[in-house]
């Protein structure tokens, strides 16, 4: 228990004691309330019965000038403790005859009467006033006026107080007796599961067991669900742990694993790139030793070779940039900007057009939101894939490409699709292999590198790609981004 902090059993006895003393002081002020107005009532009753006896024994001394008759009328009213002094006053509004209890009593105060009113009274604080007017044959001859004090109220309060105080001692002593009962029965074994639960949270030990209570009441409930909790606990630890050194062990041998494939594919890229640079500079050369030849000597056989020679050149240039790029998708950083995929498809699209005018191509391009993404291998993808589209119905006189998006269960899939040459569905699994080709070169010319390159660069954006086709039914490829890629349209 921490230094000036109080215990459950403290707690319980100060409930205990400041319930019972609220209750206490509570019913006391309610009582002495009640008994205060009672007791006023009844003292202001009996005030106008003594005034009505007063003014019925003064009425002969009004009419006849007795004032003798009538002062020992208002003594009378001695006998009641309260009374501190009265005062018979005549119609004309002079004093008849008075009574004060001592000397240093003063007189009596005076008050006028309502029009039509008999009887009449005025409290302030303990003082209380009261006025009866004396009739006569239905006519006023005077008025009797009686000023008590309530000096029974505070005799009264006194004895509430000391009731009261005695109350409230026993409550306490009740309530320490409560207090240590609670303490045998419910603070300790609480303080106890405290004790067990700090210690369990300071060292994180899910071994440790709270000690079991003797009796099967909600207490002995509560420390065994906590115990039940803790087993769990333990054997989750347990589990969690074992499952982050597997995790661990096997993030490091994928890590390892993905660094040498890595270092394998760049260096792979970087020495085709090297060997394939030479031929071509030699190739280059011939080219321009051929063109530099007498024309008139075997003027076709020249053109044949120098058309191949160039071919060659433009196929090992493909060849080059798409091992590049193939490199570049598994390495280079991403630098996530806003891309509007729309616009970049159809400025592919519009590029392949002013190269190939002759061909009938109908491009139907969705508007789409823009996507976070890296530009630049984005358009390497979509480049890839709407030149696989352009290519692949080349063979068609007339083909269209159609670029869009659908959602699926609330996730954006992307699409890519043909009605070109299509490929067997049984193949779809290879279709994404680095130098695998579905189609051979005589029929479509290609480096079988664009998908593979396609499919790393949506997985280094957190999506996948697949393909569905039919062979001469085109093909359709899908594929998407990270969950929330897509930016607010």
């Amino acid at each position: 228990m921490k230094p000036g902090s109080s215990s459950i059993s403290a707690k319980l006895m100060w409930m205990n004691v400041v319930v019972s003393a609220t209750v206490l002081v509570l019913a006391t002020i309610a009582f002495f309330s009640y008994d205060a107005i009672s007791f006023r009532r009844d003292l202001i009753h009996n005030l106008e019965t003594s005034a009505q006896l007063v003014g019925t024994n003064s009425v002969s001394a009004l009419l006849f000038d007795d004032q003798q008759s009538a002062a020992a009328s208002l003594r009378a009213l001695g006998s009641t403790p309260d009374v501190v002094s009265a005062t018979l006053v005549t119609e004309d509004g002079s004093t008849f005859a008075e009574y004060r209890r001592s000397d240093g009593v003063g007189a009596t105060p005076v008050r006028a009467l309502e029009a039509g009113g008999s009887d009449e009274h005025w409290v302030n604080g303990r003082h209380v006033l009261l006025a009866h007017r004396i009739d006569f044959e239905g006519k006023a001859v005077g008025t009797v006026y009686i000023a008590a004090e309530l000096t029974e109220t505070g005799q009264r309060a006194r004895q509430y107080l000391v009731i009261a105080g005695g109350i409230l001692l026993i409550c306490m002593a009740a309530g320490l007796l409560i207090s240590s009962t609670a303490r045998r029965l419910v603070a300790r074994p609480m303080v106890a599961l405290a004790e067990t639960a700090r210690r369990v949270s300071r060292e994180r030990d899910y071994s440790v067991r709270a000690a079991p209570h003797p009796d099967k009441d909600e207490i002995a409930v509560l420390i065994e669900a906590f115990n039940e909790m803790l087993v769990q606990i333990q054997e989750r630890d347990t589990a969690l742990n074992r499952g982050r050194e597997q995790l661990e062990a096997r993030v490091q041998e994928r890590t390892a694993a993905l660094r040498a494939a890595n270092r394998e594919l760049e260096a792979f890229s970087y020495t085709v790139a090297h060997d394939l640079r030479g031929p071509l500079d030699a190739v280059e050369g011939m080219v321009y030793i051929l063109e530099g030849l007498d024309r008139e000597q075997r003027e076709g056989e020249r053109r044949e070779i120098l058309e191949q020679l160039r071919q060659a050149t433009r196929n090992m240039a493909a060849l080059i940039d798409d091992l590049l790029h193939l490199s570049q998708a598994s390495t280079a950083a991403l630098k996530r900007t806003p891309v509007n995929l729309t616009a970049m498809v159809s400025q592919i699209a519009e590029n392949l057009k002013r190269a190939e005018p002759l061909r009938r191509v109908e491009f139907m391009i969705a508007e789409l939101p823009e996507v976070e993404a890296d530009e630049g291998l984005m358009r390497v993808a979509l480049d890839n894939l709407i030149r696989n589209a352009w290519k692949y119905s080349s063979h068609h006189s007339q083909a269209c490409i159609e670029f869009g998006a659908v959602n699926r269960r609330g996730e954006i899939v992307y699409y890519m699709k043909d009605d070109g040459a299509g490929f067997d569905p049984k193949l779809s699994d290879q279709i994404f292999q680095p130098f695998h080709r579905l189609h051979s070169r005589s029929e479509f010319a290609g480096t079988g590198i664009g998908l593979a390159t396609v499919q790393r660069i949506l997985a280094r954006h957190g999506g996948r790609i697949w393909a569905e086709g039919a062979v001469e039914k085109g093909a359709t490829f899908w594929f998407t981004l990270r969950s929330d890629a897509v930016a607010a349209a």
